[in-house]
């Protein structure tokens, strides 16, 4: 009895090994192989973001480039910074950036969201250092418009999280781009005629947001 659990104990250890040789053969060339170096596509543009940045058009808007639209609805900086690797697959020449608002709506702190924002850039630039970084301005809201379950959504608290994002870009050496001007009333509220519900936009605020894109060169 002794002598059979030896045999097999014995025969384990040689399939065992057996096993690490195959993975360790396949492993170790990958992990030399130099990575190739890829050149950045500088034909292609991706907007990266939230529902906001999802709705948007871009391929239409801006059909002499190749933008690539990596908005998804309800997402928060945490799960950008979790997949942006996927985002600069293209190697893209610019990358538009704007994230934060469903981090507020989710009661997250002020100072947590900009620390992710700080993360995404230098992760980009981690990432793909040749990609130029365009970090846009939060929208503003229009409170009077905005159903219960936005209720933690005010305007205060995104004037503080983008000023503190404009702050950090500087630090950062990356652009910021304000695009409250375009967006606002006298009331310094999100303009109705340009949204659907307080929020969310309508086309005619992307062809506005685009035009300002291009009236200032950076696309």
């Amino acid at each position: 009895m002794r002598f059979k659990m030896k045999s097999k104990i014995k025969f384990l250890r040689i399939i065992l090994v057996g096993i690490i040789g195959v993975i360790t053969s396949a492993y170790i060339p990958y992990q030399l192989t130099p990575t190739p170096k890829i050149k950045t596509n500088k034909n292609t543009i991706v907007f990266l973001g939230n529902s906001i940045t999802q709705v948007g058009k871009w391929q239409e808007l801006i059909p002499n480039r190749e933008v690539i639209n990596k908005g998804i609805s309800g997402d928060i900086t945490t799960g950008v910074l979790a997949r942006i690797e996927n985002c600069l697959f293209a190697k893209p020449a610019k990358i538009f950036v704007m994230i934060g608002i469903n981090d507020l709506k989710i009661g997250k702190a002020i100072d947590s969201i900009t620390a992710n924002q700080i993360r995404i850039i230098e992760k980009i630039k981690r990432l793909s250092p040749r990609t130029k970084i365009y970090m846009q301005s939060t929208l503003p809201v229009n409170e009077s418009m905005l159903a219960s379950i936005y209720k933690r959504l005010n305007n205060a608290d995104i004037a503080k999280m983008n000023t503190a994002l404009k702050l950090a870009c500087k630090q950062k050496r990356v652009t910021y781009i304000d695009l409250q001007p375009l967006m606002v009333d006298e009331n310094e509220q999100l303009k109705s005629s340009l949204s659907t519900d307080g929020l969310h936009l309508k086309p005619e605020a992307y062809l506005n947001w685009v035009n300002y894109l291009k009236t200032n060169k950076f696309l």
